[in-house]
């Protein structure tokens, strides 16, 4: 029986189960989004968000903690230089997982399990967003502002060539 019995054991052992998990966290971190199966990505889930909690704050014992884990120097390093100051301000759900399908091979059900903060599909930049936020009168003013800016100094460029061109006949 196995009551109370809660994570995907995967088929595989104890120490084999580990070393997939690890290898797979350390190529996430790496590569930011993998692809592998429906239940592969939920056990990796599970196993890469408390990582990534214990990595939103740099002290030598979260990265001792992430070496624990992840057994990878380069994965710790990118974990905690490149990928804990993009979710430092997110409360949890660091990664996504998105249904791809099926393989061929055996039909096993595939995912995409990435990092949410990395996806600029679905995260359009921040930037942007406060570049369209404008009241309708300030645009308007501008806006007429700018179209009827241009217009007298192109006048005003126009009539120095003039003036230049008549000056050079007179002293010829």
């Amino acid at each position: 029986m196995r009551h109370g019995k809660k994570f995907n054991h995967l088929g595989r052992t104890a120490s084999h189960r580990s070393a997939l998990l690890s290898n797979m966290a350390c190529s996430l971190i790496e590569h930011k989004r993998i692809n592998t199966t429906v239940a592969k990505a939920k056990a990796l889930r599970v196993y890469v968000e408390p990582i990534l909690t214990k990595a939103k704050e740099d002290t030598t014992h979260n990265r001792r903690i992430a070496f624990s884990y992840l057994q990878s120097k380069e994965a710790v390093a990118e974990l905690f230089r490149t990928v804990a100051p993009k979710i430092a301000t997110r409360n949890g759900g660091y990664t996504r997982i998105i249904k791809t399908g099926f393989r061929p091979g055996d039909a096993a059900d595939t995912a995409l399990i990435e990092l949410v903060d990395f996806n600029e599909l679905y995260n359009p930049n921040a930037e942007e967003k406060k570049a369209t936020r404008r009241s309708r009168r300030s645009t308007k003013k501008e806006a007429a502002a700018v179209v009827a800016a241009p217009v007298v100094e192109e006048a005003a460029v126009v009539e120095e060539p003039k003036a230049e061109a008549t000056e050079e006949k007179t002293e010829e």
